[in-house]
């Protein structure tokens, strides 16, 4: 069978990796363009051997970029959770990490102009994911996106140059309000009953105290994934939020809603660990301790939209984060640090007059890692 090239690059972003298309490169049939997305990660393969992906959730991702399509933005992006053995192209959720190469890829391809003499360019991008503005301000030389800086982001070994994004008004992407059920809901565990967060910003969360589980907070990642019965019974409770909330009838049609959306966090209070690189993380320099469910699997660190959802939630009266965390001054903008499995992230989150969320932000670096053609079979 033939093939045919399509142009694409490839960036990390945050944490994260993955294949990035112009709009216009592709077909305008979604079907059609999925099954390019399919070949060039290699959804069919789990080694995904046959493509450029990794076989992991943070590398197995596709994003688009195109002409804005609301007022005020510069560019739109739509980002695509790509499958890993098996077809799978999800656009319900957004990528935290990603988007912080957007603004890159934008100025880069020509999408965004930028003068030979900024340094500092803001551009603001569509999510069309999740229907939400984010202003992200991207360091530039000489007309292109600077990659090479000073700031060190965890997670990455190199130093680059600091991305700074926040995600204005990022609550209620998917259900209209931040807490659609409340700041507290009752849920039918096995067992018996439990009292979850169900949090709708950026990408939804659902937020348990991992005390209520049996485990304290500050155990490895490995002692959770190895334990079955605590792997089910999170996977349970958070199709029975899905049930909750309105998204399927029972806890079986609760397991066929997307794998992005809403993800599940165990949470602890501030408290001392060690993380999976072997950093000894103290209670003092955390606000909060979570560790995420994503893809039936326990997250390596911490998918940088739950960072958002989560830390937004510390700030939210009355939610499970609100509760577990560090007393934060929700009148001003606050930097929430979460104690991940692998470290501490700071996130900004600033709340308006109505207790609501104004904005959360994080700063990120990208690079380029190339720029070419992906061969797929010409259908």
């Amino acid at each position: 069978m033939p093939q045919k090239a399509v142009k694409c690059a490839i960036y990390r972003g945050g944490t994260s990796r993955g294949i990035f298309f112009c709009k216009e490169d592709l077909p305008q049939d979604e079907q059609a363009m999925k099954n390019i997305f399919y070949q060039a990660i290699d959804v069919y393969n789990h080694s995904q051997i046959d493509g450029l992906g990794a076989a992991t959730s943070h590398t197995s991702k596709v994003v688009v970029v195109g002409k804005p399509t609301k007022a005020g933005a510069d560019v739109n992006y739509t980002f695509y959770q790509m499958g890993i053995g098996q077809e799978l192209a999800d656009a319900d959720g957004t990528c935290g990490n990603l988007m912080s190469a957007v603004g890159q890829f934008a100025i880069n391809e020509g999408l965004v102009a930028v003068e030979a003499a900024e340094t500092m360019k803001k551009i603001i991008i569509y999510d069309t994911n999740i229907d939400k503005l984010i202003e992200e301000y991207v360091p530039v030389l000489d007309g292109k996106a600077k990659t090479s800086g000073d700031y060190h982001m965890k997670g990455v070994i190199a130093p680059g140059a600091k991305i700074c994004m926040d995600i204005i008004k990022p609550g209620g992407s998917k259900t209209g309000k931040s807490l659609p059920l409340g700041s507290l809901t009752t849920v039918q565990g096995q067992g018996k009953a439990y009292q979850l967060s169900f949090v709708d910003i950026v990408n939804p969360l659902v937020l348990v105290d991992i005390r209520e589980l049996g485990y304290q907070g500050n155990e490895a990642l490995n002692v959770l994934s190895e334990d079955q019965v605590f792997m089910e019974h999170i996977k349970y409770l958070r199709n029975q939020a899905v049930v909750a909330v309105g998204w399927a009838e029972n806890n079986a049609k609760a397991s066929q809603v997307s794998p992005i959306i809403p993800r599940l966090a165990v949470l602890a209070p501030p408290m001392d660990y060690i993380s999976t690189s072997g950093q000894q993380i103290k209670a003092q320099d955390v606000d909060i301790v979570g560790k995420l469910l994503s893809f039936n699997k326990m997250h390596r660190t911490f998918a940088a939209s739950g960072l958002y959802c989560l830390a937004a939630s510390c700030l939210l009266n009355g939610t499970v984060a609100n509760r577990l965390a560090r007393r934060l001054d929700t009148s001003i903008e606050q930097c929430v640090r979460i104690g991940h499995p692998d470290g501490v992230v700071e996130v900004r989150v600033q709340l308006d007059r109505a207790g609501d969320v104004l904005h959360v932000g994080m700063d990120r670096t990208a690079r380029l890692i190339m720029r070419g053609e992906v061969f797929v079979a010409a259908h």
